[in-house]
């Protein structure tokens, strides 16, 4: 069996958006996403555990295997969350994703 490549997909809180609300819109989207498209959130593989702060926002990264981007960057568009733009030519295997800074999500 091959081994999956994953990307790194960032997403973005609003401008003045607190670490609190940020995490209950992302908590909110990715319990739609289980719901709405199982198939498509079972391909993310991992939530970097710590916030990253990117001038005035947050971000958290996610890794996602490669052939579920575009679905999870139309869903991301759907519900008017930003993310920065996915390199496809930056992949990574799911070993980069390690503990204590990523967090392994359970499907």
């Amino acid at each position: 069996m091959a081994e999956l490549d994953y990307l790194c997909l960032t997403i973005l809180s609003r401008g003045g958006e607190t670490e609190g609300e940020f995490k209950s819109r992302l908590s909110a989207f990715w319990t739609r996403m289980l719901r709405e498209q199982p198939a498509d959130f079972e391909k993310v593989y991992a939530e970097a555990v710590e916030f990253e702060r990117r001038a005035e926002r947050l971000g958290r990264r996610y890794l996602l295997e490669a052939p579920a981007a575009e679905a999870l960057v139309a869903a991301l568009a759907g519900a008017a969350i930003e993310h920065l733009p996915i390199d496809a030519d930056d992949v990574y295997s799911k070993y980069e994703a390690a503990p204590p800074e990523w967090f392994w999500i359970e499907h």
